[in-house]
């Protein structure tokens, strides 16, 4: 029900473009939003039988007071909120998860002899920054890079030139060591340019700037100095090759993907000069569990360039953001000049974004992990499955089961196990099912367990050598619902292991199952033993995954060759132990195929012809 003051508030609302706050009964700012028209927008949240989203409707119904700001254009209204945003950090706005000043890399280019270092204040001082960097890790890291190929100075002490004796940094050949004199400025001065135009990413000119550096010492037979660039080459070209990516991208951009779960968005940035690597950065989002790939993308460009020191002419991205023309029109001007954002479908920057897609989704798991292994995060788990659950102990030792077949075909199970919260792999079980034929995973899941359960009481007798196998878990977990839990819970009696608890953990609704109860136990999605069962359960599914895969890829191969008149089981074993799979036979010349132990000529022929 709208209060008569907030009636009476919408009611005053400008149509001009501007930024409006939303505040609790406590005064308190939780949203931050912007607007072309502040009358339409922001009424568009109380209109009655208006749609809203599940965090919409929320916020809506804390709000107490509304606070607006005119501003003269969209782009305006977009700084302001920016700033806002950083400023307040309200609860229902997507914000960058780490509440401080991004580090930059400084170079003090005024200075006689420029140092590199790392500061959070981007100043008009005419020095040249880059960044921002996720966190201090990641920038030392690149520091300790640049000072592996570049010889510059790190120190902060006057450069006479007087000084006796260099410090240990130039015996390490880590500095050129101005301090005594051994550098003129000039040449100095060129070891801070290369610096900066590798980070800019024009590292060939780098290169080619070394290897004739490196010829003219060689033919003025300054044999030392030749030595000192071969070494700084090597490492340049060290470096370049570690930072090739797959996808051939020509210009300047970057790439921007994310992977999100629930409340946690983990998002990559690749920095792509010259279709090379030169960087990427980790950034972790909070507050988008209510919203889509397009809110999310957007608050994450527009937070993450308003505190950027450079913004390259292209921004690829995986999926498309809000008010695509204000936040273009508003790079440009950061940048100086036209900047376009575009979410390629195809080609070299599809495989591009597809490639940073994965890494942030690489980079949530090992978030994932890192939570859940801090000591006090995975006490409160185990704490709250005992609890929830109604278990007798504390499930230190929690085993996940799980199925995967394509309609029967080349069907797996897995069994994992976590013990203390944490993945033990020496204890991972795979399992190839034997006597289901057809499509029946509760068949399939009774015959995993069935052989798990019978293979400990077999090795029961043996207390000195205890394993996998002899270990009982304190909780049974399954990927699936009722009727998985059922099928586990009919097998595990008919083996006398019934005693030992058993769940399931449906997909879908992330619902609990527990044997005797009709309705599913729900927990909150940030509840730290829901995010544990649910990391047993999606790393049964990988396990189990990747498992099938490779029966079914070795199956594939097996069968391509089966009808071949002549290929028994001897040639189709040294066929695909020499070529590796179906496609390098069919690529293969005859000749080739004749070169394979037991082959001959006319019956490689027959193969070449017949596949």
């Amino acid at each position: 029900m709208t209060s008569s003051v907030i009636k009476e508030q919408l009611r005053q609302l400008p149509a001009s473009p501007g930024v409006y706050l939303m505040k609790d009964s406590a005064g308190t700012i939780i949203y931050v939003g912007k607007a072309a028209s502040l009358r339409n927008r922001v009424r568009s949240y109380f209109r009655t039988g208006e749609r809203l989203t599940p965090k919409i409707e929320r916020m809506v119904a804390q709000v107490n007071d509304l606070e607006f700001f005119v501003t003269g254009s969209e782009k305006e209204a977009l700084v302001l909120e920016l700033n806002l945003i950083k400023r307040h950090r309200p609860h229902y706005n997507v914000r960058l998860k780490d509440d401080k000043t991004f580090p930059y890399l400084k170079i003090d280019v005024k200075s006689d002899w420029p140092r590199i270092f790392v500061t959070r204040r981007v100043e008009q001082d005419g020095s040249r920054y880059f960044g921002p960097f996720a966190s201090a890790w990641s920038i030392r890291q690149t520091v300790k890079m640049l000072k592996g190929v570049f010889p510059f100075r790190s120190c902060s002490k006057p450069i006479t030139g007087t000084d006796a004796r260099p410090c240990l940094e130039y015996h390490i050949k880590n500095c050129v060591a101005p301090c005594t004199g051994a550098v003129t400025k000039s040449e100095y001065a060129g070891v801070v340019k290369q610096v900066i135009m590798f980070l800019e990413g024009k590292q060939e000119t780098v290169v080619k700037q070394l290897k004739s550096k490196m010829q003219k010492a060689a033919e003025a037979l300054d044999f030392e100095k030749a030595a000192l660039l071969r070494d700084q080459l090597q490492a340049v070209e060290s470096v370049l090759e570690s930072h090739r990516i797959a996808a051939t991208v020509r210009g300047e951009q970057d790439a921007v993907a994310f992977a999100q779960d629930k409340n946690e968005t983990c998002v990559q940035v690749f920095l792509v000069r010259g279709g090379k690597l030169i960087g990427r950065e980790n950034f972790t989002l909070q507050g988008t569990q209510y919203e889509n790939e397009r809110e999310v993308m957007t608050s994450f460009i527009k937070q993450f360039y308003d505190s950027s020191a450079y913004v390259p002419p292209q921004l690829l991205l995986q999926y498309p953001v809000q008010d695509k023309v204000v936040i273009e029109d508003w790079l440009s001007s950061k940048r100086g000049s036209r900047v376009r954002i575009s979410v390629p479908q195809r080609g070299s920057r599809k495989q591009l974004i597809d490639t940073v897609a994965e890494n942030a989704r690489q980079g949530l798991e090992q978030l994932k992990i890192k939570q859940l292994a801090a000591p006090e995060a995975t006490a409160a788990a185990l704490d709250e499955v005992e609890k929830v659950l109604l278990l007798p102990q504390k499930p230190l030792r929690i085993e996940g089961y799980d199925i995967s077949n394509v309609q029967g075909k080349a069907a797996v199970g897995s069994m994992v196990v976590f013990e203390n919260g944490k993945p033990k792999p020496s204890h991972y079980r795979r399992f190839r099912i034997a006597s289901v034929t057809g499509a029946n995973d509760y068949a399939m899941l009774q015959e995993v367990l069935r052989r798990r359960f019978k293979r400990s009481a077999q090795k029961a007798a043996d207390t000195a050598r205890p394993d996998g196998w002899t270990t009982l878990p304190d909780l049974v977990l399954i990927d699936g619902g009722k009727g998985q839990l059922n099928a586990a819970l009919a097998s595990m009696k008919d083996l006398g292991a019934d005693s030992i608890p058993t769940a399931g953990l449906a997909k879908e609704n992330e619902e609990i199952y527990l044997p005797h109860r009709a309705r599913p136990v729900v927990l909150p999605h940030s509840s730290p033993g829901l995010q544990l069962l649910q990391r047993v359960r999606d790393e049964s599914h990988r396990f189990a995954l990747g498992y099938h895969k490779k029966v079914h890829k070795r199956e594939t191969f097996a069968s391509a060759l089966d009808g071949i008149t002549g290929i028994g089981p001897k040639r189709k074993r040294a066929l695909l132990k020499h070529f590796r799979s179906v496609q390098a036979i069919r690529d293969a010349s005859p000749e080739e195929l004749a070169a394979v132990k037991g082959m001959i000529l006319e019956l490689a022929r027959k193969v070449k012809e017949l596949l």
